[in-house]
């Protein structure tokens, strides 16, 4: 059975999150929390946080089976544009340039290797 979590406005632009969503696409869930805890990028601490919490929404709808023995593994992740924040910056001769700060969603999927032979 699959699990599901969601995060919402993450304050970073959605090129720069897709990057490392591709990393982790179809890993291992051990191996993509090794991934996003050393990747230097600084998405990365959220994304990690993202996957621990759809671990943790796995456990709480299989509470019989263990983690370990149910070979956990990142089914789906896809990260959407959220709200663009627009910003006007000076510029010369008293004009102004547009800043707009981006945002995403991102959504991860995690289901079990076992349930899929089934």
């Amino acid at each position: 059975m699959e699990a599901v979590a969601k995060l919402r406005n993450n304050p970073t632009s959605p090129r720069k999150m897709r990057l490392l969503a591709d990393l982790i696409r179809g890993l291992d869930v051990e191996k993509a929390l090794n991934i996003l805890k050393f990747h230097p990028k600084h998405p990365s601490v959220p994304l990690e946080k993202l996957l621990v919490s759809a671990i943790a929404n796995w456990k709480l709808k299989n509470e019989g089976t263990r983690v370990e023995d149910a070979n956990l593994t990142v089914k789906t992740v896809f990260v959407d544009g959220g709200r663009t924040l627009k910003r006007m910056r000076p510029a010369p001769q008293g004009r102004g340039y547009r800043i707009r700060k981006r945002s995403n969603h991102v959504t991860i999927v995690v289901d079990s290797k076992v349930a899929e032979a089934k």
